[in-house]
């Protein structure tokens, strides 16, 4: 199985061997490169086209934001996570804004980050479980009607609805309710349907906005 390629980009070396060190203990993901600045990471970017890239916010030079603009501009293909300390609401939409394929906050565990590494790299928009509030506001659509679609759902349906809405991936679900991955999965695609929507995050959106959790 070839390894998906990584970029970690961070101002604090410390940060990026940690994090280095994490993801080599998987069999699936590789860094193939590290930059401690913007300039840097367009370079490398361009240069090793990887699969995706870990980035840094708040770094001396370009911040994340400005690199974040320059590689969608330069084209680049990478998934782009934003991995920072700042649950700032600004910093979330703006890099929603500017085409991040995920925002994870750092202290985020470690099992967490490489779940959430991994969903991104499978197409998923991911975040943060404390940042689910401002997802919701940001992907409210105007004053639109609110339709109560809670009693289409079946009880397993609803409990892995609110595992979603917390940022668990499909193993995670499965492991906590004693259920097969592929189950999990069947699970999700049918309460996608009966909600009337297309991905997690808006899954998890409506899970917040019909108070189904709190965070």
């Amino acid at each position: 199985m070839s390894s998906h390629k990584i970029l970690l980009v961070d101002d604090h070396p410390m940060l990026r061997k940690g994090v280095a060190q994490l993801i080599s203990l998987e069999d699936n993901l590789e860094v193939i490169a590290e930059a401690n600045s913007g300039e840097e990471a367009i370079t490398s970017a361009l240069a090793s086209s990887p699969d995706l890239i870990l980035l840094d916010l708040n770094m001396k030079g370009p911040s994340g934001i400005d690199t974040l603009i320059s590689l969608r501009r330069a084209g680049t293909k990478s998934k782009i996570i934003i991995f920072t300390v700042s649950d700032n609401e600004a910093d979330v939409l703006q890099a929603l804004k500017f085409g991040v394929d995920g925002y994870l906050l750092k202290d985020s565990e470690p099992e967490e980050l490489i779940e959430k590494i991994n969903l991104a790299l499978d197409g998923n928009l991911v975040f943060s479980a404390p940042l689910t509030q401002i997802m919701a506001r940001s992907l409210q659509s105007g004053d639109k009607k609110k339709i109560n679609l809670i009693d289409k759902l079946t009880q397993r349906e609803l409990e892995i609805l609110k595992f979603i809405a917390d940022g668990k991936s499909n193993k995670v679900i499965a492991n906590n309710l004693g259920i097969t991955e592929a189950t999990v999965k069947v699970h999700v695609k049918n309460l996608l349907k009966k909600l009337g929507l297309k991905t997690r995050v808006e899954a998890a959106v409506w899970a917040v906005e019909n108070k189904l959790v709190t965070h």
